[in-house]
C-alpha cells in the first residue's frame, strides 16, 4: 500500500480510503443495499491487512450504526492510533431544529454522539458533509476550530459545495486564526467531472487534498450500462446523479471497456486508475460489499494508462449539470 500525505499536513493516510457508507443497518436509513455488521466486518478486516488505514463514514450513514459497525471493527483491528477515522456532519438525525446543520449547537452534540458510537476519543478527520446555507459560515467555522482546540479532532475536511463558498471558508479561516480545512470530499469519476473546472484547481493552489466519493460512479463504470443490480434498482442517489445524462455516460462506459478488454483487467480497475492519476487526487474514497471489489481497487494502483488511453475515455465526455449538492 503507498501512503501520501493528506494535503498540506503531516497526515499520512493509505493512498485508498474504506468508505463505509456500504456498512450498516439496512433498513435505518435510505440504503437498503448497506451490508449488516457479521457481512460488513470481513471487509474492514481485508481492508486493514491489505495495508487501508483510512476509513470515511458520516453520522448519517444508515442512522448511525454505519458509525457504530466502524467503531466495534476498530477495536477489533486494535491498532486506533494507526488508523485515519474520518466522519461528517451537517444531514438531519433527529427531529426538531438542532438534529440538523452547521450551527454551533448541532456541531457540539453531533462530535460528542459520534464519538460515543465509534467508541474512541477522537476523530482524525471531521468534515462538513453540505454547506449550511440556514447559519452563518463563520460561526460553524468557529465552531469546527472549538472541536479541534477540545481535542476531539485533528483535522477538519469539508464536502461537496461551490468553489466560491470553499475559498470563502478557507479565507476566513485564514483570517480569524480558525483550524483549516486540510481536504476537500467529492464527486470525481469519469461520467462526472464538473469538478475538474474550479474546485480541482483551487485545491491544489491551496495544498488541500482531494478525497473523491464514488469514484467508479457508484459503480456505473464498472460494468456494462444496461447490466442492473440490486444497488441500480435501488439507490436513489444514483438515479438523480445520472439518469439525466445516460446517453452520454453510456458512450464514456464503453471507452471503459474498450480500455479494460485490450489490458484484460476488469473496468472498475481502469475506472479508479484514471481517478489516481489525476494530480490532486490524495486518495479515493472506495465501497466493498463484495470481496472482488477491494481486490480490484488494490490492483488499481498498480495499472498505470497510457496517454493515448486517458485521452480515450476522456474524449466522449460532454458537460453536466452540477449535481451532489446545491
Amino acid at each position: 500500500m503507498e501512503f501520501v500525505k493528506l494535503g498540506r499536513t503531516g497526515l499520512d493516510v493509505s493512498r485508498l480510503c474504506l468508505g463505509c457508507m456500504s456498512y450498516g443497518v439496512p433498513d435505518r436509513g435510505p440504503h437498503p443495499w448497506s451490508l449488516p455488521e457479521d457481512e460488513s466486518r470481513p471487509f474492514f478486516r481485508r481492508a486493514f491487512d491489505a495495508g487501508i488505514t483510512f476509513f470515511d463514514t458520516a453520522n448519517v450513514y444508515s442512522d448511525g450504526t454505519s458509525e457504530e459497525f466502524l467503531g466495534r471493527a476498530i477495536k477489533d483491528l486494535g491498532h486506533r492510533d494507526d488508523l485515519v477515522i474520518a466522519t461528517k456532519v451537517y444531514n438531519r438525525m433527529r427531529p426538531g431544529p438542532y438534529g440538523a446543520g452547521l450551527s454551533r449547537k448541532a456541531i457540539l452534540a453531533e462530535i460528542d454522539n459520534s464519538l460515543r458510537r465509534l467508541g474512541t476519543d477522537y476523530v482524525d478527520l471531521y468534515q462538513i458533509h453540505r454547506w449550511d446555507y440556514g447559519t452563518p459560515i463563520e460561526e460553524t467555522l468557529e465552531a469546527l476550530d472549538a472541536v479541534v482546540r477540545a481535542g476531539k479532532v485533528r483535522y477538519l475536511g469539508a464536502s461537496s459545495m461551490h468553489a466560491w463558498q470553499f475559498a470563502k471558508a478557507l479565507a476566513l479561516q485564514e483570517q480569524n486564526g480558525w483550524a483549516r480545512f486540510v481536504s476537500m470530499q467529492n464527486q470525481v469519476n469519469l461520467i462526472y467531472r464538473e469538478e475538474e473546472r474550479e474546485m480541482l484547481p483551487l485545491c491544489a493552489d491551496q495544498g488541500v487534498g482531494v478525497i473523491p466519493w464514488s469514484p467508479l460512479a457508484r459503480g456505473r463504470v464498472t460494468r456494462p450500462w444496461d447490466e442492473n443490480t440490486y444497488r441500480t434498482e435501488t439507490d436513489e442517489v444514483m438515479k438523480a446523479l445520472y439518469t439525466k445524462t445516460a446517453e452520454a455516460d453510456r458512450q464514456v462506459v464503453e471507452r471503459i471497456s474498450a480500455v479494460a478488454a485490450a489490458r484484460g483487467v476488469p473496468m472498475a480497475q481502469v475506472a479508479l486508475a484514471w481517478v489516481l492519476q489525476k494530480p490532486e487526487i490524495t486518495a479515493p474514497i472506495i465501497g466493498a460489499t463484495k470481496a472482488g471489489h477491494l481486490d480490484d481497487a488494490i490492483a488499481a494502483l498498480a495499472l498505470k494508462l497510457e496517454p493515448a488511453e486517458i485521452a480515450a475515455l476522456e474524449e466522449p465526455y460532454v458537460p453536466h449539470t452540477v449535481a451532489g449538492f446545491k
